[in-house]
């Protein structure tokens, strides 16, 4: 999965948030704030990574049990889908 063009992860401080830029201005007018783990899988997304690389990068970066690190992937994957933010 891969992040869609159009969308950009900004640093404000210790704040991320994620903002439309361009023709993506036109469909999305809003913007969506993000927590470091949040920010550490935009970034995964820019490579276009598969939910297991997701799961393994989280593992390796953090002191997380696999069961919840599942399990926040798979939430995040599907918040961004449904904001139509990633694409196959």
């Amino acid at each position: 999965m891969k992040i869609k063009d159009g969308f950009v992860l900004r640093q404000v401080v210790d704040n991320y948030v994620v903002v439309a830029v361009g023709d993506a201005v036109m469909d999305f007018s809003g913007m969506i704030s993000l927590n470091e783990t949040g920010a550490f899988f935009w970034h995964q997304l820019e490579k276009g990574v598969t939910e297991e690389e997701m799961v393994q990068a989280l593992l390796s970066e953090y002191d997380v049990p696999e069961e919840v690190a599942r399990r926040d992937a798979a939430m995040y994957l599907q918040k961004l889908k449904d904001a139509g933010l990633v694409e196959d």
